[in-house]
């Protein structure tokens, strides 16, 4: 397929946008931004706890409430505690993989090297970005939520391999799902039972590169992510990448190794639908000034069902009017409206990286490490990883998590990671985010030292839930045991997640609901 090719006519896409279900939504052409234009407007609270008063979401599946309280002062007593919030203080764990609190189990379901079940080759390594999806006795499902109901026999975990060249433990090349024989990642696929026994581990996707984190799909598949932006001849490679890739995880519904290229080809993160529109969002994780972007991708074909995404669509970016960088902002509570959505020049990036490309006068909004990403209630929420002066940024935090409300067309800060802020976790970089059953988040961390997975309360307290015992940022225990991939089982019973080396996947059990 050649890729450079690629393009969806603007009569095409006007056609698409003006029956659209988001054709009210605020669009601006990419160079045509009047000097009349509306303003952002910008909301800045006057206290935190104010701030995170007035930013919960009505009828949201999180809202925070209250002042978010500074649980972890960043002793050593502190970060092995764990506090008294949450589910109660982490218990070593005996046998050193993952510390949890009383009354909470593991299981391990796979590890980095071992040989797959299918008998393709080893359990490939950097377990990274994963999903859970519900098992039915009677065929495949017709979209997300629908894993309570009569029927449900276990579980499909889909988990990206972020593996580059010269990985520990390649992905197999598999005939039929290798899209770059010279690439080393993708995915692998799991079939748990009810009880989280293994029944199937196999290759979902080979032959892509860098698969960090993704998101489900309405219709229950898993889009990969591959979060780098080499080209065919670079590095080895002999096919351009930097593409969102869906994988479907039953073998009745073969996977595609086309990329989806009308959603842009850029260092990916994670993407989030908005399952009354369609819309998909998607994060970019670059590590570079300028940094990433936040984008939207409006389809061709909304909600159209597996493989509608490769019919086309729209690719635009975030525009936060005379807000170039969002690092900028660290008052929780903070809100801009009149967001404005900017179609990309050149969503392939044929010659020059999209974060580099003119969006006109007005520019456009960067962030600082763009990572996970979410839909809840009627928001898109996102992660951005920590600012550092240094990198070009322009103010020192640990990373913080926004919301998007398109039917309200606002951005508001809802969360800022230390230092010097109500949230100072013990350690840093927050990467990863899910709901949890109880409400608020899962978060993992990806820092440096000890690795957690932090939960988040509706009202705004921070807590530890797991650490990462195998790997703790000592010389005995290096650094890069980053949690990654956290999600929950379509019945809300089991947390799954990720270390990502040495590459483990646990699935924690316990009083979830209490």
């Amino acid at each position: 397929m050649d890729l450079r090719g690629v393009a969806t006519p603007r009569r095409s896409i006007r056609r698409a946008l003006s029956r659209a279900p988001w054709s009210g939504l605020v669009t601006r052409d990419t160079h045509s931004a009047s000097p009349g234009r509306q303003q952002g407007r910008c909301s800045v609270s006057t206290t935190r706890r104010q701030a995170l008063a007035r930013t919960g979401a009505a009828g949201a599946a999180i809202a925070f409430s209250g002042a978010l309280t500074e649980l972890f002062a960043g002793t050593a007593a502190a970060q092995s505690t764990g506090g008294s919030a949450g589910y109660g203080p982490l218990v070593p764990d005996p046998d050193g993989l993952l510390d949890l609190p009383r009354g909470f189990r593991y299981r391990v379901l796979s590890r980095e090297g071992d040989p797959l079940p299918s008998g393709e080759g080893a359990v490939p390594s950097n377990f990274d970005g994963m999903a859970a999806f519900p098992s039915r006795r009677h065929g495949h499902g017709h979209g997300r939520g629908h894993g309570h109901g009569h029927g449900h026999d276990g579980v499909w975990l889909v988990r990206n391999h972020e593996n580059r060249m010269d990985s520990r433990v390649p992905v197999p090349t598999v005939r039929g799902v290798t899209y770059d024989p010279a690439a080393e990642g993708g995915c692998t696929v799991l079939h748990l039972d009810r009880h989280n026994a293994v029944r199937e581990e196999r290759v979902g996707i080979a032959g892509t590169s860098t698969n960090c984190a993704g998101g489900p799909s309405l219709w229950d598949t898993w889009l990969t992510c591959e979060e780098t932006e080499y080209q065919a001849g670079e590095a080895g490679y002999t096919k351009d990448h930097g593409f969102v890739f869906e994988v479907s995880f039953t073998r009745e519904r073969p996977t595609s190794v086309e990329p989806l290229t009308a959603m842009g080809r850029f260092q990916h993160e994670a993407v989030a639908f908005d399952p009354r529109t369609g819309v998909v969002y998607e994060t970019e994780d670059a590590f570079d000034h300028p940094f990433g972007l936040f984008y939207r991708f409006l389809p061709e074909k909304p909600r159209g069902g597996y493989g509608s995404l490769h019919a086309g669509g729209t690719l635009e970016a975030m525009r936060v009017p005379d807000v170039p960088d969002l690092s900028s902002v660290t008052e929780p509570g903070t809100g801009f409206d009149g967001i404005e959505w900017v179609e990309v020049p050149d969503p392939l990036a044929r010659k020059t990286p999209i974060r580099h490309q003119d969006f006109g006068r007005g520019g456009i909004t960067h962030a600082q490490k763009l990572e996970g990403c979410y839909w809840g209630g009627r928001s898109v929420y996102f992660v951005t990883s920590f600012a550092r002066r240094s990198d070009g940024s322009e103010r020192d935090h640990f990373g913080q998590i926004w919301r998007y409300e398109p039917h309200r067309n606002r951005l508001t800060l809802v969360v800022v990671f230390g230092p010097d802020t109500d949230v100072q976790l013990p350690g840093d970089e927050p990467d990863n985010i899910c709901l949890a059953p109880s409400g608020g988040l899962m978060v993992c961390e990806d820092g440096a030292g000890a690795q957690h997975v932090f939960g988040v309360t509706r009202r705004g307290t921070v807590y530890a839930m797991a650490r990462n015992a195998q790997n703790t940022g000592t010389p005995e225990k290096p650094a890069w045991g980053e949690f990654a991939g956290v999600t929950f089982s379509p019945d809300h019973r089991t947390m799954y997640v990720n270390c990502y080396t040495p590459g483990t996947t646990f699935a924690v059990t316990g009083p979830w609901r209490h």
